[in-house]
């Protein structure tokens, strides 16, 4: 582990102090970009992986993230039967404009804006998960029970 952050961590890090939780930002030297890479890397298992992945809306054109266990997948009507508007998966350049991280490394928190975020139940089956931190390289360990509050995500089933 590094002890400067690069700028991406750095932000994590930094919402994660204003959020007033002691969780701490880890820059790790191979890839976390999948969740296998991530749970390998780490050495935790694959459904303890919290995956932010960013859909938009099609009328609104809006961000949405869903926060998804390492092992699952995101069911579009789901999410979308709680927006009551259909979603799509964003594009590299649409997720770097409205998160301000590349794909493989998007935080739940610390995005450019809000974003209406949901929440994966299975994650919260476990004490400890991990999440990207703004690389494909950088995470962080947290309980489970306090990503809701974190993120002010919705908790639902939203897996396929």
């Amino acid at each position: 582990m590094k002890d400067k952050l690069s700028k991406n961590a750095q932000r994590v890090q930094d919402a994660l102090n204003e959020h007033g939780f002691e969780f701490k930002v880890q820059e790790l030297p191979d890839s976390t970009r999948s969740a296998q890479d991530a749970a390998k890397a780490i050495g935790c298992s694959v459904p303890q992986i919290a995956k932010s992945i960013i859909f938009r809306s099609s009328q609104s054109k809006n961000p949405v993230l869903a926060i998804v266990s390492g092992s699952n997948r995101a069911d579009v009507k789901k999410i979308a039967s709680h927006l009551d508007e259909a979603i799509e998966i964003a594009n590299a350049d649409y997720v770097k404009e409205h998160t301000g991280f590349p794909i493989g490394g998007v935080s739940p928190i610390g995005h450019k804006s809000s974003i209406q975020t949901f929440i994966d139940e299975d994650l919260l089956e476990f004490n400890e998960i991990w999440a990207a931190a703004g690389t494909p390289h950088a995470v962080f360990k947290l309980e489970s029970k306090t990503l809701p509050a974190l993120t002010n995500g919705i908790v639902i089933d939203l897996k396929e």
